[in-house]
């Protein structure tokens, strides 16, 4: 293709939605006020934009974890103004999911990119896996109304309860809570280092649970 083909080909597209994919990669959010981000997720923006990072959110909670391991955090970008931010993360696929007032989710905290400032969040950590995920599993709870944007390896699977789960590739889950349970026999199997070996049980008739085909060995 020629030039003009080609910026034409790959020009951002316009939408009447706050988010809106871009590429299956690339989330666009129309900014008029403020929306809240992962940190480092911004690859371009148009408009009179500013961007504030911040270690901790109001009310004590403490951000996303990148790396459980090092105990290295990576802060709630707040984006503010008027325009048009350009979000990815990592070559991840972008999933853009809308609560209504009284919808919720949780999600692994390495995988939110974004989130209206009409969402409600809270962070906490499943400490019972803190032998397969140093410092344990760090995840975070959204409550609508608004748009939430959420990453994946790949793209996901959505799982109805019952469901086991490996924790490595369980990306988020709604209206249903896991119970943490360990496989002895399949950690004879695989080796006592294998994240395998624990497993994430969701029981009931309600909800959902989204796995991605990808395992996070380094920990949420």
């Amino acid at each position: 293709m020629d030039i003009d083909e080609f910026t034409t080909r790959h020009a951002p597209t316009t939408s009447e939605q706050p988010f809106a994919l871009e590429t299956e990669y690339t989330l666009d959010v129309a900014v008029d006020g403020s929306v809240s981000a992962k940190a480092g997720s911004m690859v371009a923006y148009d408009g009179d934009l500013s961007f504030t990072g911040r270690a901790s959110a109001s009310g004590g909670i403490t951000g996303f974890l990148k790396e459980a391991a090092t105990g290295e955090g990576t802060p709630v970008m707040t984006v503010e103004g008027t325009g048009n931010v350009y979000l990815a993360d990592d070559g991840k696929k972008v999933q853009v999911i809308t609560l209504g007032a009284r919808d919720s989710i949780t999600v692994n905290g390495e995988d939110v990119l974004a989130f209206e400032s009409s969402v409600d969040y809270d962070i906490s950590t499943i400490d019972s896996l803190a032998g397969s995920f140093a410092g344990g599993f760090t995840n975070v709870y959204l409550e609508g109304p608004g748009a939430v944007a959420i990453t994946t390896h790949g793209s996901p699977v959505v799982f109805e309860p019952p469901v086991t789960t490996d924790p490595s590739a369980t990306v988020a889950w709604s209206r249903t809570t896991p119970n943490v349970e360990v496989n002895r026999s399949l950690a004879d199997v695989v080796g006592q280092e294998s994240g395998e070996r624990f497993q994430m049980r969701f029981d009931g008739t309600d909800g959902f649970v989204v796995v991605q085909p990808y395992e996070e060995r380094g920990g949420p």
